[in-house]
């Protein structure tokens, strides 16, 4: 392994080339308020805790769900199966905010927030915290409610590039 100690003033490069190595797997977090919805792919997205179950999200603090997010009480991070690449590059910024639920298999929950009926899974949180950090606000989920599918295949995001799992030899 080629180890480099990096200047100061490279250290974001060299923070942004580290970060290309990690796989996470792809979401879109979803979120209502009184009279917008609003979806975004995200791979910031970690589980906090078993007990309370809940989860961390990191959101850019310029994006429209930010704002969203911030009058919302609650909301759903839908994993996304291998399968949804096109699903995720729309809800990535190549299609209109008030165009990408026309994609996809979209239900409602029963106080609006949308939820993408054929994911991996859902996990629909109750906004427990938001912590205000640089750029971004780290949001701690309190998970209520879990929707499953059988099959396990989730997308994958490496190096800038969807991926796919397979078991290790």
């Amino acid at each position: 392994m080629n180890t480099v100690t990096v200047a100061p003033e490279q250290v974001d490069a060299a923070f942004r080339a580290a970060m290309r190595r990690f796989a996470s797997t792809v979401t879109i977090i979803t979120a209502a308020d009184h009279e917008r919805r609003h979806g975004m792919t995200a791979t910031a997205v970690t589980s906090l805790s078993m007990s309370p179950p809940s989860l961390l999200i990191c959101l850019n603090q310029k994006t429209l769900l930010h704002d969203i997010m911030f009058r919302a009480r609650r909301f759903c991070v839908n994993v996304l199966h291998r399968e949804q690449v096109e699903l995720s590059a729309a809800f990535s910024g190549a299609v209109a905010p008030e165009e990408r639920f026309a994609l996809g298999t979209w239900s409602r929950t029963e106080d609006g927030i949308p939820y993408l009926a054929d994911a991996q899974a859902n996990l629909f949180c109750r906004k427990a915290a938001a912590i205000p950090y640089g750029t971004h606000t780290i949001l701690v989920g309190q998970v209520e409610h879990v929707g499953l599918r059988d099959a396990i295949a989730p997308l994958v995001y490496q190096d800038a590039a969807y991926c796919v799992t397979s078991p290790a030899p």
